[in-house]
């Protein structure tokens, strides 16, 4: 936000040389990764041109700016920007930011054509982080977000040939492919697509076959039971070509179709692996919302779960959102210096700081141990049972209720520190459920590279590798697991436990 944190001075900034007075649209800032980019941009780019949001207006606040000031502005990210000059953010958020209300998945976002053109010309870049993460969405809605409204974005770029498009994918898109996984277009697991010369996969025939499959859904259920048969025929369709879940597959389409509408064009993705709480910034564990990790890490804190599915030599690829924002911000800048180029990132920490199941399952159980009470809204109480992965067909046998060997029996229970009453199977549908979710990504055969990033943050030179961090090196898995982002889940992401109280409740009945 102020000059004074350039460091080297501005000029000797690649990444700020290329922002000053550009224009961005930024799309999906309601979400956690899209509120970081959002605040770096003001707090590290003060000569940035503009910043347009385009943001669905609700019932509640049917004007893109009003939803913007009331249920963003107000977010914590921006605390650090307020602290230190509120006059300035005040006047940066008047001056600079532009809502505009639209939706991303209608044609020209439902501005009408006119509007859409005039947005795009006065547009430099795009950074499009709007999509569905539910792994298990109904196949309609996934496709609509997470494939089909790029093309969307992808009129956008046509209304203004300029224009550098930045997409946030993820490195799931890798699906069930095992191995180095390196910065480039990932080849369908399971069956085969056309793949055309220029690299991508050609897909339209296949959103095709997916959009009869889910009429004919449409036409033979109704309600609550419509929703779960779109739920699994975009399951079972994901596992058909090779993706775990409805989210990467639908991801991954995504990436295909855009590589397609934008050849000849700037187009950079951007794949981050499980995006957690901030390393550094805005503030150490900023975190907004439960994230796939800390449903896991939720559950046993509330003694919910004890046995869950994973390969504890396995890594767990785990990036704090603070890196994706800046990984985001260069690659963007990138882009603008070196128009009608494609680059594909990955943002991830496997290939070169990996931490396992095991070590993360350690610290989070030895930080409970010796330190719960100061995590107040996460741990009610010190957890008395040890977190435990097991094989899958271990875990399949003990969920499913089928009877085991005593001798196994005995020897899982002893592990997990219950007896022999099995009072423990009262949590097993919790378990049973994330296990479901989130088992492919706690059992990996994968470890996602990212040379090409560390690659381009070496080629933007020192003052930018310390402005815009990416390099997960930084990371201490042991301080930022046990000290940062725990601290972070409690403060920011967990509201404070309401203790029941007798004489509490006898005094509003009496009041009542």
């Amino acid at each position: 936000m102020t000059k004074r944190q350039v460091s080297g001075g501005e000029a000797s900034s690649r990444v700020l040389e290329q922002l000053r007075g550009k224009k961005v649209l930024i799309t999906g800032t309601t979400g956690f990764l899209g509120k970081v980019v959002l605040e770096k941009l003001i707090r590290a780019v003060p000569d940035i041109g503009g910043i347009y949001l385009l943001i669905r207006g609700n019932k509640r606040h049917p004007n893109a700016r009003s939803r913007f000031l009331n249920e963003i502005a107000t977010s914590s990210v921006f605390d650090r920007l307020r602290e230190a000059d509120t006059e300035a953010f005040d006047a940066f958020l008047e001056d600079r930011i532009h809502c505009v209300t639209g939706e991303v998945t209608e044609p020209g976002f439902g501005l009408g054509e006119p509007a859409c053109r005039k947005l795009a010309m006065e547009l430099d870049a795009v950074i499009n982080s709007a999509a569905s993460v539910n792994f298990r969405e109904e196949l309609d809605k996934a496709l609509t977000i997470n494939t089909l409204c790029l093309e969307n974005i992808a009129q956008l770029a046509r209304m203004n040939p300029a224009l550098a498009v930045l997409q946030v994918s993820t490195c799931y898109v890798n699906g069930m492919n095992s191995g180095q996984v390196a910065e480039a277009v990932i080849k369908p697991a399971g069956e085969a697509i056309p793949q055309s010369p220029e690299g991508y996969y050609e897909i339209e025939d296949l959103v095709r076959l997916l959009h009869d499959k889910i009429e004919d859904v449409r036409s033979r259920y109704t309600g609550k039971a419509l929703e779960k048969k779109l739920v699994e025929l975009g399951i079972r369709e994901a596992n058909r070509y090779g993706w775990s879940d409805t989210y990467t597959f639908t991801k991954w389409l995504g990436e295909q179709l855009l590589m397609k509408a934008l050849q000849g064009r700037s187009l950079t993705i951007v794949r981050p692996s499980i995006i957690e709480s901030a390393l550094e910034e805005p503030a150490p564990g900023w975190i907004e919302g439960v994230k796939v990790a800390d449903a896991i890490i939720l559950a046993y804190a509330r003694e919910k779960v004890t046995l869950f599915p994973g390969k504890r030599s396995g890594i767990i690829d785990v990036i704090p959102v603070d890196l994706v924002a800046n990984a985001i911000i260069m690659g963007l800048a990138e882009a603008l210096a070196e128009p009608g180029e494609q680059h594909i990132y990955q943002c991830c920490s496997g290939g070169s700081n990996p931490v396992t199941l095991g070590q993360f399952i350690d610290h989070l159980m030895e930080e409970s141990k010796t330190n719960y009470a100061a995590y107040d809204h996460l741990f009610y109480r010190q957890p008395s049972k040890p977190f435990v992965a097991v094989n899958r067909g271990l875990f399949d046998l003990v969920v499913s209720g089928v009877r085991l060997p005593l001798s196994i029996t005995d020897r899982v229970l002893k592990l997990l520190g219950n007896s022999r009453d099995l009072k423990w199977l009262r949590n097993l549908d919790t378990t049973q459920s994330l296990a479901t979710i989130f088992g492919f990504y706690t059992a990996p055969d994968y470890v996602f590279r990212n040379d090409r990033l560390q690659d381009l943050a070496e080629r933007m030179g020192q003052t930018d590798k310390a402005l815009f961090p990416v390099d997960p090196k930084a990371i201490d898995w042991q301080h930022y697991l046990r000290k940062i982002h725990l601290a972070g889940l409690n403060r920011y992401a967990l509201k404070e436990r309401k203790v029941y109280s007798l004489k509490s409740s006898r005094q509003r009945k009496k009041a009542a």
